[in-house]
């Protein structure tokens, strides 16, 4: 899996989510908004914290921070959409990258953990 390909897509997952923020700001709902804007946007910083990571492990666990981080923006993506704040479009939309995501994750951190042996 192409580490640019995971910033890229974490990146612009980021801002997504960034926008996703400010929409539910302005519909007044502040508690699950706080936390999905701090996991979605956790997510590419882990991954960049990675890039300079001192050593495989410490690179494989920034990544499995990421993964962490990606996971709960799904659950909190899904308590949106339960609640009828984001429409079943935009929750498969935002639910379809974030799941990209921790796949490319899972990759990356079975491959590192390879390597390691």
């Amino acid at each position: 899996m192409s580490e640019s390909k995971l910033k890229t897509q974490s990146m612009d997952f980021a801002v997504q989510i960034i926008n996703l923020v400010k929409a539910l700001k302005e519909k007044r709902e502040n508690i699950i908004s706080n936390q999905i804007g701090r996991s979605g946007t956790s997510i590419g910083a882990n991954i960049r914290e990675a890039q300079y990571a001192h050593g495989k492990a410490d690179f494989i666990a920034k990544l499995q921070i990421a993964l962490k981080e990606a996971n709960e923006t799904g659950y909190w993506l899904e308590l949106l959409y339960k609640t009828n704040y984001i429409s079943g479009e935009e929750y498969k939309s935002l639910g379809s990258v974030c799941t990209s995501i921790r796949v490319m994750l899972i990759s990356s951190i079975n491959t590192a953990k390879e390597n390691v042996k």
